[in-house]
Parts: structure tokens; sequence; C-alpha cells
């Protein structure tokens, strides 16, 4: 390709993104430099505010302050918490409208076939919640995969002292899907009617 280095860079940077191959990507930067001055200014922007967002201290989601918008909201149930691999699925189930407790964030599945990568997940952070904030139920909401029966079965063990409710999400989702892509009814059913985990 005969781009100048800046285009090619470009291409190559949004190449890199998930579900972005190079085709994609160069119709990307092609699309963006047709723009006027004012548009290319409106992305500068907020690729720019993205230096500002954190990780919630409480959640661990996604946030402009100390907290996230949703454990921020008193009219939260504060007994209950969902518990998820990353933030997309937060964003998934919060797309439903039913569920008003809060949530906690892990980073992540046990991976099978790795050594102990447990400690790289946010278990600890979580099982301090349990007790601090006098959780009265966890709901396991991992994907239906390997990694996701494994972490499921190990944060069960993990929160037994705490003699606490842990109901897992119910099988409405295929084996191997991903909660972020499931649609609103499918969730929605999966989380109305979860089981406790035995």
């Amino acid at each position: 390709m005969h781009y100048p280095k800046v285009f090619q860079s470009l291409i190559a940077h949004f190449a890199s993104l998930p579900s972005v191959g190079p085709k994609m990507a160069e119709r990307i930067v092609l699309y963006l430099f047709k723009q006027d001055e004012e548009r290319l200014q409106g992305f500068a922007e907020s690729f720019e505010a993205l230096h500002h967002l954190k990780s919630c201290k409480r959640c661990f989601h996604i946030a402009e302050s100390d907290l996230c918008m949703i454990c921020a909201d008193p009219k939260r149930q504060t007994d209950t918490l969902c518990l998820v691999e990353e933030p997309l699925d937060v964003i998934a189930i919060e797309r439903i409208g039913s569920y008003q407790g809060l949530y906690h964030v892990l980073g992540g599945l046990i991976e099978s076939g790795r050594n102990d990568n447990s400690n790289n997940l946010r278990i600890t952070e979580l099982l301090h919640r349990v007790e601090d904030e006098h959780i009265t139920e966890v709901i396991l909401a991992t994907n239906p995969t390997t990694e996701g029966d494994m972490t499921a079965l190990y944060l069960k063990k993990k929160l037994e002292p705490f003699h606490i409710k842990v109901t897992r999400i119910a099988r409405g989702m295929a084996t191997g899907g991903d909660i972020e892509y499931a649609d609103e009814m499918t969730l929605s059913a999966s989380l109305t009617n979860r089981k406790e985990l035995e």
C-alpha cells in the first residue's frame, strides 16, 4: 500500500483492535480522512478523555470518579452482588434493566490447563466485600464455558465460610457463549432462573 507513514501508523493501530482486520482498519482511516476538522477534533477529544476513565474502587467497573455510577446509586440493592468477568458483562446485564443489585468485576476467569492464575483475579477483594458489605447473595454470572464453570466452582468453595446464598445464572445461554453477546431476553431469563449452587 502506498500511504504516508502517519496513515500506515493509524491503519496499524486500528487493525490491532479486536474484530478489526487490516481492510476494515484501512476503511476506517479513509473514512476519518474525509471528515471535516470539527468531526476529527471530536474524535480526538473522545480518545483523550479515555485517560480520565479508571476502574471503580469498589466493583472494578468503568468509572469517571472513585465509584462508578452503579456503586454510587443509592437506589441499588446493596446486599446482592453479581459477579462478572469483564465490564462488558456489566453493560449487557444493565441493558436488561431488571437487575438492581451491585456488581463485582473479576477481571478474567480461571484458565484450564494453566497453573493457578486465581491470584490475578479480584477474588480477595470479593471476599472482603462480602464480609464488609454484609452481602446475602452472590450471583455467579460467568460465561457457560469450561473456564466459567471452573471459576464458578472455585468461587463457590471460597464463599462457603460466609454462609450466604451463592447462585449461578441458568443455562439459557448456549454452552461456550459469551454474556456480552447474549440477547436481552435470554440473558434476562438466565438471571431470573438462576440456581443455587450446591
